[in-house]
């Protein structure tokens, strides 16, 4: 048992609940178009579902605007009806070869819902944090039972781990507020 690779285990892991939740967090859309917002769009591509960005390109136009070309021009009326089907209150209106995607300016009261979505994010990826921490200090534990760390050694790795946590834990704080003070600002 290796404490080190314990501790580079948990730490690589708790990364990854941070980057999960930035994944997270491009979902939602923040007045700003973007191209991400339209990641989890899937079209039918004869058959096959198949995510809208492999048989479109999607481009900002402008600050509120994203324009949705398909690679082929049969998939014009499938890209437009995926994406009224995929729940974002979207209504693209067609423009020649492509689809314009105009975003409707955000509300107050659903900026503060997207808010608190955000804050549901932050306290999920702060429970995965803990899990890990958890995970973690079960293997010291299970260690001192095999006699393969002493009492002290089990005690300064659980150390650390805590403050790696707490550093974890403050990061997704960060992220999340972040986010909001981009959401909240008008």
């Amino acid at each position: 048992m290796n404490i080190d690779t314990t501790i580079s285990d948990a730490e690589k892991r708790m990364g990854k609940a941070i980057e999960a939740l930035s994944n997270e967090l491009t979902k939602i859309r923040t007045g700003r178009a973007h191209p991400s917002l339209l990641d989890q769009v899937s079209v039918d591509y004869y058959g096959t579902e198949t995510p809208l960005s492999q048989v479109a390109r999607v481009n900002v136009s402008d600050s509120r605007t994203l324009m949705v070309v398909p690679f082929e021009k049969p998939m014009l009326t499938v890209c437009d009806k995926a994406i009224r089907n995929a729940n974002l209150g979207l209504n693209p209106v067609s423009a020649g070869d492509g689809l314009r995607v105009a975003l409707p300016p955000l509300t107050e009261e659903r900026r503060r819902e997207l808010a608190k979505l955000c804050r549901s994010h932050a306290e999920d990826s702060r429970v995965a944090v803990r899990n890990v921490r958890r995970d973690a200090n079960q293997s010291f534990k299970d260690a001192i039972k095999k006699k393969l760390i002493s009492e002290d050694d089990e005690r300064r790795a659980e150390e650390r781990i805590q403050k790696l946590t707490d550093a974890y834990i403050k990061q997704v704080d960060q992220v999340v507020e972040r986010k909001e003070k981009e959401l909240l600002e008008v």
